[in-house]
């Protein structure tokens, strides 16, 4: 009988590493729309063999961030402005119903900690700290997704929010988007401190429906 060969967990874990790693690069503009992603390239530049590139790469695919062309390999998938709004407007049930379960869920740890959060986002708006607003936009969206503890809403979140990170960048940087948006995030803050449900849902609504209006303002 022959033994079939199984991966042992570290190679499992190397494997999630590399597709953590590209996906990272890709959402951080290091892939350009459209590029081709050369799976000689990535082995050199990742120290890892083509096997493991080959299988991050499927699984990016499987994420919406990659596409496999017919014989020609793979490149970074390019999201359009009507896509980035149809993905928004997905988010939007996802996220009314976290933030409405951060607010049921939050400790009074959970509040010292959102509190911080709050006071850097204003002190980052202030000082138009654009690429720190940024980042603590995504810590905040993070970790409300964090304190829902709704699993399957954060896992189908998390795939959406990879799909669109490059135009949710493009926001932060849109002409007056951070003076409109602080104060969204800081009402969500604020409701989900308040432990009111309804007004954390509301809150989050209100402010994923003005991304759609811009995303669509600046197609």
């Amino acid at each position: 009988m022959t033994d079939v060969a199984t991966d042992s967990p570290a190679a499992t874990a190397a494997r999630s590493d590399l597709t953590a790693q590209i996906r990272a690069a890709i959402l951080d503009a290091q892939f350009a729309p459209h590029q081709r992603l050369i799976e000689a390239d990535l082995s050199e530049r990742y120290g890892a063999s083509r096997a493991s590139v080959r299988t991050a790469l499927l699984n990016l695919a499987s994420e919406g961030l990659v596409e496999r062309l017919p014989n020609r390999g793979a490149r970074v998938r390019a999201i359009s402005v009507d896509e980035a709004v149809e993905i928004v407007e997905v988010r939007i049930g996802l996220e009314t119903l976290c933030a409405r379960k951060a607010a049921e869920h939050l400790t009074d740890a959970d509040a010292e900690g959102l509190r911080a959060l709050r006071a850097a986002i204003e002190a980052a708006v202030a000082s138009g700290n654009l690429v720190e607003y940024s980042r603590l936009n995504q810590v905040m969206d993070r970790r409300l997704r964090e304190l829902s503890a709704h699993q399957t809403a954060v896992q189908l979140l998390e795939r959406l929010r990879a799909q669109s990170a490059r135009h949710q960048f493009r926001l932060s940087f849109h002409p007056g988007r951070a003076a409109q948006s602080a104060p969204e995030h800081i009402a969500i803050i604020d409701a989900v401190l308040a432990r009111d449900p309804d007004a954390a849902e509301a809150a989050t609504r209100a402010h994923l429906e003005g991304i759609v209006r811009v995303l669509r303002s600046m197609d």
